[in-house]
């Protein structure tokens, strides 16, 4: 129902993003509940979405109704993270068929080109949502900015990307390596306050340095390794780069 309301609905797929963004949050919509409806009816408009997520248990009522519109919640976290899931694999199907942003993007993170780098993630950002739900780590927002960034490059066939990889004195985030160890690329990401993005994104790099996550490229062989701290904040984000040649 979510894949078809978001993928279909038109001018309302905005709208429907924005509420499903909402309800991630921690937040509440108000809809019009119908539990009378038929099958053929379910794809007839997007309200009806509201209603089948209320009467199969996605969403719960906060409060009293007034007559039939309701103020619907997510009601845990179990729930929230498998909406949150369907939202990425939607994220990531976009992803694919966006062949040229794709490239672009890891053309530029290849080259170094910081700036370009940071325009196209927040192009990406701006299309799925944000989390900003106050009752939620920060670990766990990191965590879907970090699913995000894999999304993207869980599509370039020819590098080899890896997650949480051991190197030096801790986890890396995201490790990426050429077939030929031509270059390498070590990225650290961090959620941070609206007005701490730069400060957050710096201090990521000097993570990557201080916990030595590029020696295992070096002893791979790596020629050029680019180190990436990305900060992020809902749809907003800033990179810091360093570059070391072997």
């Amino acid at each position: 129902m979510i894949r078809y309301f978001i993928e279909h609905m038109g001018q309302a797929q905005e709208v429907t993003k924005r509420k499903l963004e909402l309800l991630v949050n921690g937040g509440c919509v108000q809809k019009e509940i119908h539990e009378d409806l038929t099958y053929k009816e379910l794809y007839d408009s997007t309200e009806n979405l509201w209603s089948i997520l209320f009467m199969t248990g996605y969403l719960t009522m906060r409060g009293e109704p007034d007559g039939r519109r309701y103020d619907l919640v997510i009601p845990n976290q179990e729930i929230r993270n498998i909406v949150t899931t369907h939202i990425m694999a939607l994220f990531r199907e976009m992803v694919r068929k966006d062949g040229e942003l794709l490239n672009a993007f890891c053309a530029a993170l290849q080259d170094g080109r910081v700036d370009k780098v940071k325009t196209i993630f927040t192009e990406y950002l701006q299309k799925t949502i944000s989390v900003r739900d106050t009752f939620v780590r920060n670990d766990l927002k990191e965590n879907f900015y970090h699913g995000i960034l894999l999304g993207i490059l869980g599509f370039k066939t020819d590098w080899i990307v890896r997650s949480n990889r051991e190197s030096g004195l801790g986890f890396n985030d995201i490790s990426i390596t050429s077939d030929d160890t031509e270059f390498g690329i070590v990225i650290e990401i961090k959620y941070a306050e609206a007005d701490a993005l730069e400060r957050e994104s710096q201090k990521a790099l000097e993570q990557i340095e201080d916990k030595n996550y590029a020696e295992q490229m070096k002893q791979d062989g790596v020629k050029m390794i680019l180190k990436y701290g990305i900060a992020c904040n809902r749809k907003q984000c800033s990179v810091a780069m360093a570059r070391e040649k072997l």
